[in-house]
Formats: structure tokens, C-alpha cells, sequence
């Protein structure tokens, strides 16, 4: 293992540097938060790629693979659906209007006062998605080192939090682009072939599994139906998804580049299927699904590589993980903190700004490693995130971007029924049910559209400067891009 351990020292070294590297560019609030909004193509979608495909797509996708067979690409694949809708339909007008958080976007459709309970509903969703993404890494160290629970996540996290803190969205761009790479070496070009042959090939593997092994809509529809209606529509309004779309240099970019990110994560998504299939007929008695991963990269692999495939895993993690804790950083500092001591529209020096968001960051990474520690349930936590999201802000984002009449007092009043709607319902059906999110989006759309037709319309300047905004054609209190050229090689 000397040599598996020497790969995976030399990448969480490498993250660190790239931190450092980071820390150096990050001079201004732009920079800081949304790399300068100058990523090209390339870069663009390979970081989008690596936010949105973390832990629970790479090991428990291969869990979802070992359980059902190749139906269990469609909770990847739903996330991948969600990009790709994501990016064709409305990427393009969001990196337009120049903010930084979702409920500042909120707040420049219905003409403010959305910013506060969005923001807070919207930082309950990034806390427990980092959350969820930093308890991930117990699993990988315990394979790795055999830590006990709680060193490996305080290590695993302080890694994350020190190169977000340092650089900002830069660090995080420049390690997530290096996990893009080291995931598709580790995971497609890798495991994916040796763990088909190790099982015997497909017809092999087809001889010794069951049918439904090989049907692709065995994982059963209403399964389908949920994932698609808590991930693909959660790829749609999520801060840390919407955070990388403004990254993006032009509006094309964000388009094209996360269309290509999409697709990728389709494939991503049918490769982990096969992948737990595979280790299925290898392993058919394992006493969990999620074990599949680990227990076929430590026993088939070879030296060298197995420590590879081990860093994409890591990869995995810590790409969803850094992704989240920046954007439950800037929620917490730019749309509730701000505007709860009543500043947010009081201009600060570049330095100043830098150095609040950077505070930011290492109190909530230091938040997220603390309950990270204290809870066990990785699955509720992340279910009760997706749950609030969408339950809660789904219908006055998109509500905003395709209905010209919902009204500020509409989008309040599905914000907060839909959110009390899911948490009762969760308390009554069990976090874990379907119900939950069903009831509670219908309850928000209906609040939403009775309340936005019983309410006056929204003032008609708010709505030309909004539609001037995703035209691109008024950026006035908008933070611009630096000026300064950048070099090839980081543009993508």
C-alpha cells in the first residue's frame, strides 16, 4: 500500500497548493467568489462536472449498481438531466444579470424583500449538502489509513476548508479542475474496464445476475419519478450549481460548457451502474450496497492504481464538498448577515469584502466539521436538504424566470408554505418518504399563484430593469469582471 499511500499524500498535497495558488489571485469580491466570472469553456465544464458528481454520485451511484443493476444510474442520471436543463434553458440569461447568490436574483425579479427567508432556506440546503459531502470522508480514510470516524472527517474537512479559505472560488476552480481529471482517469478509463473484465464481461455478468439486473427501469417509477423531481429540479435552483454558472466568461459559455458537463455526467451515471453491477457478481453477499465501491477497488485493483482510483473517490468528495461550503459561505455573509445589520447595499473595499467572505468560509467549514462529527444519517441529512430546496424554492425561481405576474408577496408565501409544508410532512410521513416533497410543491405552487393574482403586480420599472438584466443590457450595481488579460491556461 506504500505506493497507494504516496499517490494520495501527493494529491491532498497538490490541494493545498493549488490553495496557496489561489490565495494570490483572490484580490477582489468577484475573484473571490466567482473566479472574476473568466472561465472558458474547457474549465467551465469540467468544474461544473466535478461539483455536481461528488460522494453520493460516485460511491453511491456503484451502491445503486450493486442493488438494482443498471436502473441505478438514474439518480446520477437525473442529476445530469437537471445540467443539462439547467444550462440549454436558462444558464445563459442567469450569468447575465451579474449577482452572486440566488435570492440577490431573487431580489432583483419582485423588486426586493425575498433576499432574508430565501437566503436562509437556501443556507439550511448548502450546510447539510456540505455536510453530508465532509461525513463521506470517514468511508474513503477508513479504506485508506483505517482512521477512527472523527479524525478522518476532521482531516478530510480541514483540507477542504483550508484551500477554500485561502483562494476562494479560484482554489476551489484549480482543484476542481484537477479532480475532473483525476475522477475520469480514476473511475471511467480505469475501474469501469478492469471491473467488467474482473467479473467476466458482460455476458458473464448478464448468466449470473437476474434479469431486472439488466432492465433500465427495474429501480421501479415512482423511484424514477422522485429522483428526477429532488435532483434534476434541484440541479435547476441550487446556490452552489448557480454559484459555477457565474463563473462562466460569457453566457455562451455557461450554455455550451454545461451542456457538455451534463452529458458527462450521463455517462458518469451509467458508468458507476456497471461498475456496482460488475461487483455484484464479484461480491454477490455484501452486508451493504455502499461497500461495493471500496471493497472492489481494494481487492481488484493493482497497485498504484488502486490508490488513483482511490484519489478520484476523494476527488468526488471533496469537489461537492469545497462547492457547497463556498456557497453556504456567501449565502451566510452576502444575503442574511449583510442585510441583517443592514449593509448590504453600503459599498466596502475590495480587501474588506475579501477578507469578510474568507471569514465566512472558515466559520461555516468549521460548523460543517463539528456536525459532520455528530450526526451519522448522511442520507436523512441530504434528503432533508433536497426536501427544503425544492419543496421550498423551486416555484419562485422559476416562477420568477417564466411568469411575468408573480408578485413579491407570492414568492414569500410559497418560500414559506412550501417549507413548513415539507418539514410538517416529513414529521408525519418520515423523512425519507416521497409525500413530503410531492405535497409540499404542490402547496408552494398553489400559494404562489393565488397569492401572486391576489396581490398588485409587480411595479413595471422592477420588471424592465429585470428583463434589461438577463438581456445583458444593464449591469448598474453590478460587480463587472477585472480587466486584467488572463493567461490561456486557465481560461479553458
Amino acid at each position: 500500500m506504500a505506493v497507494d499511500y504516496t499517490v494520495i499524500a501527493l494529491y491532498l498535497a497538490g490541494m493545498l497548493a493549488m490553495g496557496w495558488w489561489g490565495m494570490r489571485r483572490a484580490k477582489s469580491k468577484s475573484e473571490f467568489l466567482v473566479a472574476g466570472r473568466r472561465l472558458g469553456p474547457w474549465m467551465y465544464s469540467g468544474t461544473m462536472a466535478a461539483i455536481v458528481l461528488g460522494g453520493a454520485s460516485t460511491i453511491g451511484g456503484v451502491g445503486l449498481g450493486y442493488k438494482y443493476g443498471l436502473s441505478g444510474a438514474w439518480m446520477v442520471f437525473a442529476i445530469g438531466l437537471g445540467l443539462l436543463a439547467l444550462s440549454v434553458f436558462f444558464s445563459a440569461r442567469i450569468a447575465r444579470l451579474k449577482v452572486y447568490t440566488v435570492s440577490e436574483m431573487l431580489d432583483l425579479r419582485y423588486g426586493g424583500r425575498a433576499g432574508v427567508i430565501s437566503g436562509v432556506v437556501m443556507w439550511a440546503y448548502t450546510l447539510m449538502l456540505a455536510v453530508t459531502s465532509t461525513i463521506a470522508y470517514a468511508t474513503i480514510f477508513d479504506v485508506l489509513f483505517d482512521l477512527p470516524r472523527t479524525v478522518a472527517i476532521v482531516l478530510g474537512g480541514t483540507i477542504v476548508v483550508a484551500y477554500s479559505t485561502l483562494g476562494g472560488m479560484w482554489s476551489i476552480t484549480i482543484t476542481d479542475m484537477v479532480q475532473f481529471v483525476v475522477k475520469t482517469i480514476g473511475v471511467l478509463l480505469l475501474l469501469l474496464p478492469i471491473a467488467v473484465v474482473k467479473a467476466g464481461g458482460f455476458a458473464e455478468m448478464k448468466a449470473a445476475l437476474p434479469t431486472s439486473y439488466f432492465e433500465p427501469l427495474g429501480i421501479g417509477g415512482e423511484t424514477i419519478f422522485t429522483y428526477v423531481l429532488i435532483y434534476t429540479f434541484g440541479m435547476l435552483i441550487g446556490q452552489d450549481i448557480w454559484q459555477r454558472v457565474f463563473t462562466a466568461r460569457t453566457d455562451k459559455v455557461a450554455k455550451w460548457g454545461g451542456t457538455v458537463a451534463g452529458t458527462y455526467c450521463l455517462a458518469y451515471a451509467l458508468a458507476g451502474a456497471v461498475i456496482g453491477t460488475a461487483a455484484k457478481v464479484l461480491y454477490p453477499n455484501l452486508p451493504s450496497a455502499d461497500d461495493a465501491f471500496a471493497t472492489i477497488v481494494k481487492d481488484e485493483l493493482p497497485m498504484g492504481v488502486r490508490g488513483l482510483v482511490l484519489a478520484a473517490a476523494l476527488a468526488a468528495v471533496m469537489s461537492t464538498s469545497s462547492g457547497a461550503l463556498i456557497a453556504c459561505a456567501t449565502v451566510a455573509n452576502n444575503d442574511i448577515w449583510s442585510r441583517l445589520r443592514g449593509t448590504a447595499s453600503v459599498a466596502e473595499d475590495d480587501h474588506d469584502e475579501v477578507k469578510g467572505n474568507r471569514l465566512f468560509i472558515l466559520i461555516m467549514g468549521a460548523a460543517v466539521i463539528v456536525i459532520a462529527i455528530a450526526l451519522n444519517d448522511v442520507v436523512q441529512a441530504l434528503t432533508v436538504a433536497y426536501n427544503l430546496l425544492v419543496g421550498g424554492l423551486l416555484v419562485p425561481i422559476l416562477g420568477g424566470l417564466l411568469w411575468r405576474r408573480g408578485t413579491v408577496q407570492g414568492a414569500l408565501a410559497a418560500v414559506t408554505v412550501g417549507g413548513l409544508a415539507v418539514i410538517g410532512l416529513m414529521w408525519t410521513y418520515g423523512i425519507l418518504a416521497n409525500e413530503p416533497v410531492y405535497y409540499g410543491l404542490l402547496a408552494s405552487l398553489a400559494a404562489y399563484v393565488i397569492v401572486s393574482l391576489a396581490t398588485r403586480p409587480t411595479d413595471a420599472a422592477v420588471l424592465a430593469h429585470w428583463r434589461a438584466r438577463l438581456a445583458g443590457q444593464d449591469t448598474t450595481g453590478a460587480p463587472e469582471p477585472e480587466a486584467e488579460a488572463i493567461p490561456a491556461a486557465t481560461t479553458g
